[in-house]
This record gives structure tokens, sequence and C-alpha cells, in this order.
């Protein structure tokens, strides 16, 4: 085993750095040929506003890091602040030309289907002239032209929000200017009535910038997007016992707009005049300066489909996703009886939230049902959850909330939604100082015949409607009366801000679940030790946290088998011969983001199975609560146990994390029958679907045709290419 600080470098990467490489892999989706073209485009825009993400939160973390000269190194590598922000810009450098790649190939292709994303130089005369009257008489009046000289300083530029940066000349002077492209326009323009010809709102604007500053003549003009440190503590000024959680929240929400520039982007390249300047006036240095030919704001990709008709759309897109309702109407009619029973397991986005949501609207109504306790992280904006709960208040139960309000990205619609949950007369508490409630959790109580009887509901994801649609997910049902009383006592430990509960079946973080995996993890290396097979399996989004990476390569060099699905950040590096040859990581990036968390200790007879909201991160195991439930119903867990088959035995959709630390993805073993995990979970879902549609576009359910084979066997061959 390797030992000392530092020395884990062998088998551990940077975290900033592994996550860069998941974003690379969202990428490289939209180069599939065998994706519809729409659907390519939301790839795209997915890795840019991903990016954005990962600027806004984690470069900017660690330039306030810098900046207050910390210099604390990276626990994995023993990289300083400065030396991973330099490997960051490194490795950002190269992305910008593979989206701009992606992009120009999925607009050029677009155009041979008749929906075309064109420049002004594209255009006839006679459409200048349209578009020009257009910009004369619906954007120009909205437009604020602004130079910037000593009676006039450089304006603040919101984060993301586009501009035009020009430098202008009068007579034999020069200065600079900015004009501001208005956020609440339709960013795609139709050139005509086909409404599948587009100019985009900033290249209209840029094209026309003479006409804003009429008085000058231009010398340079560029489109620009600055990106904000969106970073801030929340901790500060907490334990102030009169402050109110809420207003603090909405303060910082406005700081957010007005922090640091950590980047700026460049629609092609400029004067090293002009950069110089910008870069002056916004602090920042050459390195976070990133050139681009695709428009930096990449949000119109998921709305130009609106614009097209669906003669049009049919080839461009998947089929829409109608999750599949695995319980009978009856079932779902009565899911309090339903669930009194024995437990159910919905598996999102397969499984349809419906009979969960029925649940809580037949538990706020009916009279046996005394309380209702819940966590919410993140809700839809139209939450039918949310008013079931508020209807439970009105009709006199007691209902609880805990909301977190520091769901990054996310404040304003929880602190929305907080505010009608307490008018409505729901207890709503706001968690702990210093951990972010991030648990999936939900308690109903019943009395029945004079005694209390529980239904528990944990998850792996959000209560959110629209994104139950969209990632995959776990949740369980049960009636399990231990794992009730185990949920009743957490929500009576949130009250009295007690992280330090005792509980049977449950495991919490901070508290508890960490230790509980590290011993799981343990179990089955003492069994390797004593001559028996040890076997773990863990499916989560990241994986960061020192202490676990530790004990599962101590596992595996002593023989544990070790199978790893982590979507995005895996900091341990498995294949390395004498030390991690024994650990097996790959990521699945699909039509559905994978979120769901499980972890399987052992085989056979002997496997101990559970599902979880939390990943392997630091922040999850020791800054948040966090709840993982154990999976006691046979035929649960036999499911889930398919499940990781499936997930293992995927050849479509599988990135493989090599010693190198590079992922390549995995090649189809069978052409006539590729395994696409997601597609087969959606097959076997449909097949006892108990919904009235069996209309065939009720989900994608992709038939591998002579077509489909031709083109699996051109990606291999492009695999082994790369891989050479």
């Amino acid at each position: 085993m390797l030992e000392g600080m530092f020395k884990t470098a062998g088998y551990m990467q940077n975290r900033e750095l592994s996550w860069l490489k998941f974003n690379e892999r969202v990428l490289l989706e939209a180069n599939r040929i065998e994706m519809p073209l729409l659907e390519r485009l939301k790839f795209i825009s997915i890795f840019s506003s991903n990016l954005d993400e990962f600027f806004m939160i984690r470069v900017g973390s660690l330039n306030d890091s810098l900046l207050l000269g910390s210099k604390l190194s990276d626990t994995k590598t023993g990289m300083s602040e400065k030396e991973q922000l330099g490997e960051i810009y490194r490795t950002i450098t190269p992305l910008y030309k593979l989206v701009d790649h992606a992009y120009s190939t999925v607009v050029s292709e677009l155009s041979n289907h008749g929906v075309e994303l064109l420049k002004m130089a594209d255009l006839s005369p006679s459409e200048l002239k349209a578009m020009k009257n257009h910009f004369t008489y619906n954007i120009q009046p909205l437009l604020t032209p602004t130079i910037i000289d000593a009676k006039h300083p450089f304006p603040h530029i919101p984060n993301k929000q586009l501009h035009i940066a020009v430098i202008v000349q009068k007579k034999r002077s020069k200065a600079f200017g900015l004009i501001a492209v208005p956020q609440d326009m339709d960013r795609l323009i139709n050139i005509d009535d086909t409404h599948r010809r587009f100019i985009l709102l900033e290249d209209l604007i840029l094209y026309y910038t003479e006409l804003a500053f009429s008085n000058y003549g231009i010398i340079e003009k560029v489109i620009i997007a600055v990106t904000r440190n969106a970073d801030f503590d929340t901790a500060e000024d907490l334990l102030d016992e009169d402050i109110d959680f809420r207003q603090y929240m909405k303060s910082l929400l406005k700081k957010r707009q007005r922090l640091a520039a950590v980047r700026l982007e460049l629609v092609n390249e400029v004067s090293p005049e002009l950069l110089q300047f910008l870069c002056s006036k916004l602090n920042l240095k050459n390195a976070q300066v990133f050139y681009t030919s695709t428009p930096p704001e990449l949000s119109f990709g998921f709305s130009i489909q609106r614009y097209l008709s669906k003669e049009i759309t049919e080839s461009l897109l998947w089929h829409s996703h109608v999750p599949a309702l695995s319980l009978s109407s009856e079932a779902t009619y009565n899911m309090l009886k339903r669930a009194s029973g024995k437990d159910i397991l919905l598996s999102y986005p397969f499984d349809s939230i419906t009979p969960f949501l029925s649940l809580i609207r037949q538990a706020s109504e009916h009279p046996s049902v005394l309380s209702i306790k819940i966590t919410l992280y993140r809700i839809d904006t139209k939450s039918q959850l949310a008013e079931s709960l508020i209807r439970a208040a009105e009709n006199g139960k007691d209902v609880l909330v805990l909301m977190e309000l520091r769901a990054r990205f996310d404040e304003s619609n929880n602190i929305e939604w907080a505010s009608r949950l307490e008018e409505a007369g729901c207890r709503v508490i706001y968690g702990l100082v210093g951990y972010k409630c991030h648990s999936k959790l939900c308690l109903i109580t019943r009395k029945e015949h004079g005694k209390l009887h529980y239904i528990t509901q944990v998850g792996t994801g959000n209560y959110n409607e629209r994104t139950a649609k969209l990632y995959t997910d776990l949740s369980l049902i049960t009636s399990n009366q231990e794992i009730g009383m185990d949920a009743s006592a957490f929500f009576s430990n949130m009250l009295i801000e007690n992280l330090e509960g005792d509980y049977k079946h449950l495991w919490v973080a901070p508290n508890s679940f960490k230790n509980n995996v590290l011993n799981e993890i343990e179990k089955e290396r003492q069994k390797v030790i004593h001559g028996e097979q040890g076997k773990v399996f863990i499916k989560c989004n990241s994986l960061t946290d020192n202490e676990i990476i530790e004990k599962l390569v101590e596992a595996g060099d002593d023989g544990v088998e070790i199978v790893m699905n982590i979507r995005g950040i895996c900091c341990l590096i498995p294949g390395l011969p004498g030390v991690t040859d024994n650990i097996k990581v790959f990521s699945v990036v699909g039509k559905f983001l994978e979120h769901t968390r499980i972890f399987c200790f052992g085989s056979g007879d002997d496997v101990r199975l559970y599902i979880s909201s939390a990943d392997l991160m630091t922040r999850n195991t020791q800054r948040r609560v966090e709840v993982a439930c154990p999976i006691l119903d046979h035929d649960v867990r036999n499911k889930i146990l398919w499940m990781i088959d499936i997930m293992q035995s995927d050849d479509t959709n599988s990135w493989v994390l090599q010693p190198d630390g590079k992922y390549f993805l995995t090649e189809t073993v069978d052409l006539d029958k590729p395994k696409n995990s997601q597609e087969i979970f959606t097959l076997e879902t449909q097949k006892r679907n108990y919904g009235s549609s069996k209309d065939k576009h009720s989900s994608e359910v992709r038939n591998y045709k002579q077509a489909d084979i031709f083109i699996l066997k051109f990606i291999n061959k492009l695999k082994s290419l790369f891989k050479k």
C-alpha cells in the first residue's frame, strides 16, 4: 500500500480535472451520429451550462482561496490553488475547440434538414433589408449603448449576460463602448415565414452596431460574456438567532450577480488593445480569457424546437418519453392501502412519479392521517407535491417541511415555496447551521385502531415532477415500522438540531453514514482475508472522500472485487498494477442523467443493499444531512440487483476509466443486440405498464435494424482508432 501525504497521488486524481473529463464525455455525446440532431444540440447546451456552473462555483472558490492567501493544497495530488487553476485553464482551452467543432457540425447537418442557424453574411440583400428594419423598429429602441470614459465609468456586466464590446472613433479620438444584449427578448429571430431559418439576437445587434453608435465610426466589435463567482458562504452570520433566514438568502442572491469576474468569453479574436481594456476593467488575466466561435450562451438549444413544426422535429428529436404507470389504476387510486402492504420501488424516469404524488394527495385528505413530514431540496416551480402539502395543512394535518433554502441556483424557488407553505399552516424549518439538508425522506403517520402506523418514502433524488422525467433515481415506499420509527426519530432530531441521533436501519450523515460505508467495505475485506469472496458495488455521482477512497484501495489490494458506476468526478484511479487492479470504474452518459445512488456489499444471501441521497464526497459525508436506507424486501432487492447487472453489461453508453486517467467508450459486443441500460429499463418498464396508452411513442425504445447496426460498426471502428 502507498502511504504518506501526497503519495496517494499514485492512485488519486484532482477532483476539478476529473469533473472536466466528465463534462468532456457529455460534449462527446454531441458527436454520436446515431443521435437525433436537436438532441445533439441539447448535449452541447448542457456542456456549456455545466462549464458555466463550474466556473461560477469551483473556479470561483479556488480564486477566493488564492486571494485570501490560504495556501491550501489539494489532498489528492498536493497541487496548490494556483497550480490547480493553471491546469484547469490549460485543460479547458482545447475543450473550446471541441465544442466549436461539435456546434458547427450540428448546425451544418441541421441545414441539410431545412433548419438553419445563420450568420448575417449568409443573408440575401432583401433579407438584410428586412432584418435592418426589424432592428431599427423593434430592437434598437431597447438598447442602451454606452461610451466608457472619464464621465461614463465602466458599467457592471451581470453574470453571463451577452454584451457587444466595441472600439469607436470620433474625429481623431478613440473610445471603448458596450451594448447589453436584452435578456427579455427571444434569442432566435425568424428570418422568414418558414419558421426554419434563424439569426441570433446578438449577431443581429453586432451587425448593426454602427446604427447604435450613429455618431461614431466602429473600429472593432465583438460579442462577449462574463462569468462571475457565484460561490458564497451562507454560514457567516447565521449564528445570530434573530436573523430571518429567508431575507438573508434573498440578499445573498442579489450579491451573487455582483461577485468578481472569473472568466471572459470572446466570440472570435480581438486586438490586444481591446483585450487589455476588458481584462483591466474586469480584473482578469489572459489565462482567464477564452475564445470561441460558438455562442457563449446556448439555452436556445432547448427552445428551438418550439419554433419548428411537428413534421420537422419528428426526425430531429427523440420521441417524447412518457414514464410508465407501473402500478395498477386500482393500486394508484388507493395508494394508502397499497403502501401499507408490500414495499414499492419506483425507478425514475422509467416509472412515473404519479403513485407517490397520489400517495401524498390521498394522505392530505384521509381522516386517518395525522401528519406528513418531508425534506425538500429542489422542487418544481409548479409542484403538485407542494400543493398537496398545502392541502394537508388546510385539512388540519400536522405538516412539517424541512426546506433547504441553500440548494444552489434553486434558492429563489425554494424561498417562494417556503413562504407559501408557511402561509398555508405548514411548519417550515430551514435545516441546521453549517449543514445543508440534502436527504430525501418523507414520513406519513396514520392512526389505525388506536395505534400509530408509518409509511416511509426514501429516495435518491429530489421531489421534482419535472426532473423525475429526466433523471434516473430510485424511490422506495415502505410500511416497515422500524424504518418508520427511524424516520420519525430523524425529524424529531432535526427539530432540535441533533445530528447524533441513533437509528436502527437508517444511515444518517454526518454522524453515521460514512462510518457505516467504511465498516461495510471492511467486512468484505475481512471475508477475503478469511478465504471467502468479497464484493462491493457502488453507484453514485461522485467519489472524492479520501478516507473512503483509501478504504476501497485497501480492500481492493487485499482481493475484494470492487465495481463502481461513477457518473462524474472520480478521484480514484483504477487498474493500477498491485494497487487498484481489483477496482473497475465506469461512467454511463445517456439520454437520461444518471442520478441514482446505490451501495451494495457482499453477494448471494449475504448481500446488504442500500439506496441513498448521498454521493461519496466529503461535502456529503461530513457537511450535509444525508440518509441511506436498507432494502429489506426480497422482491425489491432482486429488482435492484437486476438493475446493477444491466448497468454493468451496458456496452453502448458506458465509459471505462483507464489507469492513465482517460475514459474509453465501451465497444458494443453484439451488434445485433447492443446493450443500452437505459433503453432496457425503459422497455422492461413498458412491458408492465398499467397505463391505458400503449402508443408506440410512449417511450424511446430504439429498434436496432440494419441501418443502426451499420452505425454501431462505424462507431466501434472510431473507438478503436481513438484508443490507438
